[in-house]
């Protein structure tokens, strides 16, 4: 595909009213404009822009485009298909430093797929960015709600938790916003707040409540009284027990013998003595079977069974003893008295069970040194209370129950309070809480859109991160560029930053901006996103800044890189780079045919005209003085001649342009005929052979004044002035003559209406 024409722009910048002209041929492969600053060339370009960005015309008017035979309006740019790529100002402020120096974006290989790809991660970002302007304003907007809502809610709560706060154990000593809102939120949701709502009186007493002191709890007394009536059955089964045995009488009459001998047989048994160990008499023969027979096993197990029951009764002896009880100092005022009784009752059961085991170990003592004789146990079994200690724990738990209805009443007291201070202001908590919940709602879709389309963007560009080469290539290119390598581009994502030295570069010169903006977008044509024999590459004025070696090597590069491009438009002002484009296009393959609609290459010219009394720009061939000569010289003698001889302009519009012709073409004669004042213009002019001072002085003027745009440089200065360009620009020539008057001819010869066609473009 490629661009035949621009049919028609009306209003579009400084295209007031353009058409197509009839004696125009279409663009060719190879399309060189030239034009002076303020000539539209800028907005040429932001044209070509606007379709490579796929968006309407982006300074408004009617534009129209012969895209291969079809009539395209700039309201079907979004629609268009065309493959172009657009170098220019704008270009250069987005790749390098988008928004005070940035990311370069990415140069991406070819690839199959690439180029749809690309254009849907393009398209989808674009989404994603409207998406989330608008998602910072819900988020915003949510924020504020947010905020006051918040704050609304800590102050209620400092208000509940100043009022209600109290020593020990008080959940309201640190009740925060969040008890506040869980409890109002509920309250909402159940709508009972008058019910909650308390009149003076309640809230009295209620607060009179939530000051009070609570005692702390007594713990039970865990203890049994033991059965007396079971531990004397038990003694007297063994009081009735008796050893059958062979009893030697003289034992069994005399208990303390008998425990004598008994000790003194397991000596004898011990030692294994046949003697006696007290008198060293030998034993009578049979006196240890005898003493075996009257202490047998029966015998031992009695004493055995007496002496655990001994012991079971010291440990209940032991038990009563021991048992703690507390003091009636613990106990609230009410139960005192009945914490008396209760607790003399068990202290008379202890000291009644203490004596009655007492007794019970003496008698079974006794039974110990008569175990030959059956015994009856002659003490009374007291009575005691066997709920005495229960008639204790009953007070205690009476205590215990006040106790947790006191702590129970007055947190009634204060759940109360809170409720009815959470019941008072729940219209503004309700107003305030919508406010929030109708903010938050605006923001999940935009970010569910959002999730959504990062996810997709993160995919695409997982499968076009191929630019590692594309990186190293370009800065070899820039090494030989710049005649270094400080500048370097480091890869960053899909991307690029630039650094200087290895750090951030944030302050390049103009000239180092366009030498990595140029080669860089040189180097994107071979990306996998253009399609170059099937595209259209637009350069404006691509050598701004650069030197005169720098610009050489870009113009080079610019012919071997866009060698295979489908289209080209190469758009400049400046003349040195100018001649170097013609004479490269001048011998591309087939210039020379004669049918010029046949010839590959096509050569224009931007100019500034009037159209109903307002400046405009036209584009037109190029003039034959461009097109042969090697010097702009004879295009600005020419501009100046033609102007000051043609036809009386009828608005100043017609003249803005020539102050700045004029400049150029002054600066030019001047440098070569006085070149001691190169630099002066003044001091140039006065060097000149003529006696009128005052017309110098006006000249200057018009060229100092109105040479450097379409408005004036001083506010002093009458725009009205210009009206006198033609007079002007004829003193400027009779100036010339004056000075080199064989030059003059010379020059006016070249600009004759009978000039030589042969050669034109």
């Amino acid at each position: 595909m490629k661009i035949d024409r621009i049919s028609k722009l009306h209003n579009y910048g400084v295209y007031r009213d353009f058409s197509w002209p009839t004696n125009l041929t279409d663009f060719g492969q190879y399309n060189l404009i030239y034009g002076w600053n303020a000539t539209g060339k800028t907005t040429l370009s932001r044209l070509f822009r606007d379709i490579e960005l796929r968006r309407k015309p982006s300074i408004g008017g009617e534009v129209t485009l012969r895209i291969d035979g079809h009539e395209i309006k700039g309201d079907e740019f979004p629609q268009s298909t065309l493959q172009i790529r657009v170098f220019n100002r704008e270009y250069v402020s987005e790749s390098i430093f988008p928004i005070g120096g940035g990311d370069v974006p990415p140069i991406f290989v070819v690839g199959k797929d690439s180029v749809e790809k690309q254009k849907e991660a393009d398209r989808l970002k674009k989404v994603r960015e409207a998406n989330e302007k608008e998602l910072q304003n819900a988020k915003s907007a949510q924020k504020q709600a947010e905020m006051a809502f918040d704050k609304y809610c800590t102050d209620r709560a400092k208000v509940i938790k100043d009022t209600l706060r109290a020593s020990g154990k008080n959940a309201y000593n640190n009740y925060n916003k969040t008890d506040y809102q869980g409890r109002a939120q509920k309250m909402a949701t159940d709508g009972d707040a008058a019910a909650h709502q308390l009149d003076e009186s309640a809230r009295d007493k209620l607060l009179a409540q939530h000051r009070a002191t609570p005692k702390a709890e007594v713990p039970l007394v865990a203890f049994t009284l033991p059965d007396l009536k079971g531990l004397a059955d038990s003694v007297q089964g063994l009081l009735g027990t008796t050893v059958t045995s062979s009893a030697i009488q003289a034992l069994k009459d005399d208990s303390e013998l008998a425990e004598w001998v008994r000790d003194g047989l397991g000596l004898h048994k011990d030692h294994k003595a046949n003697k006696c160990l007290f008198c060293e008499q030998p034993l009578p023969e049979g006196r240890l079977a005898a003493l075996d027979a009257h202490f047998n096993a029966e015998y031992e197990r009695l004493l055995e069974s007496i002496n655990d029951q001994i012991q079971a009764l010291e440990t209940t002896r032991k038990q009563a003893d021991d048992l703690q009880i507390p003091v009636r100092a613990v106990f609230y005022d009410d139960l005192s008295d009945d914490y008396d009784a209760a607790e003399k009752m068990l202290r008379d059961a202890l000291a009644t069970v203490r004596s009655f085991v007492g007794t019970l170990i003496e008698v079974l003592n006794g039974k110990k040194a008569q175990p030959f004789k059956a015994s009856s146990l002659t003490v009374t079994v007291p009575s005691i209370d066997t709920n005495a200690v229960d008639g204790v724990n009953e007070v205690i738990r009476r205590h215990n129950t006040a106790s947790d209805k006191f702590a129970s009443r007055v947190k009634a007291a204060r759940d109360k309070l809170a409720l009815d201070m959470i019941a008072e202001t729940l219209d503004e908590f309700v107003k305030l809480r919508d406010s929030v919940q109708t903010a938050a709602s605006k923001i999940k879709p935009f970010r569910d859109v959002i999730d959504q389309l990062k996810a997709e963007v993160t995919e695409i560009e997982r499968d076009i991160r191929e630019h590692q080469q594309p990186a190293e290539e370009l800065n070899e290119d820039l090494k030989r560029y710049l005649g270094h390598s400080d500048i370097q581009l480091t890869i960053k994502d899909t991307g690029y930053s630039i650094t200087r030295n290895g750090e951030p570069a944030n302050m390049l010169s103009e000239g180092e901006m366009t030498a990595i903006a140029l080669l860089y977008f040189l180097k994107s044509l071979n990306g996998r996103d253009f399609d170059p024999p099937n595209g259209v590459v637009v350069l404006d004025d691509p050598v701004s800044s650069l030197d005169a070696n720098a610009m050489h090597l870009a113009f080079s590069l610019i012919r071997d890189r866009t060698a295979d491009a489908g289209q080209i438009f190469v758009l400049t002002h400046n003349f040195a780079f100018f001649r170097q484009v013609r004479n490269w296009l001048r011998y591309v393959p087939g210039q020379r045919s004669k049918d010029s609609t046949k010839q590959p290459a096509r050569f224009f010219m931007l100019e500034c005209v009037e159209q109903d009394g307002k400046r405009a720009s036209a584009l037109r061939p190029l003039d034959q003085l461009l097109y042969r000569y090697e010097s702009e010289y004879h295009f600005l003698f020419a501009s100046v001649y033609r102007f000051a001889n043609g036809p009386t302009p009828e608005g100043l519009e017609a003249c803005y342009g020539m102050p700045n012709i004029a400049r150029r073409l002054l600066e030019s004669f001047l440098a070569f005929r006085h070149p001691d004042a190169f630099n002066n213009m003044w001091g140039a002019l006065r060097e000149v052979a003529t006696s009128d001072e005052a017309r110098k002085g006006c000249i200057l003027n018009f060229v100092q004044t109105y040479s450097h745009g379409p408005g004036t440089g001083q506010p002093e200065h009458d725009p009205s002035v210009l009206g006198e360009s033609r007079s002007i620009l004829q003193e400027i020539l009779a100036l010339i003559k004056s000075e080199d008057s064989g030059h003059y001819a010379a020059m006016k010869n070249l600009v004759d209406p009978a000039e030589d066609k042969e050669g034109t473009a």
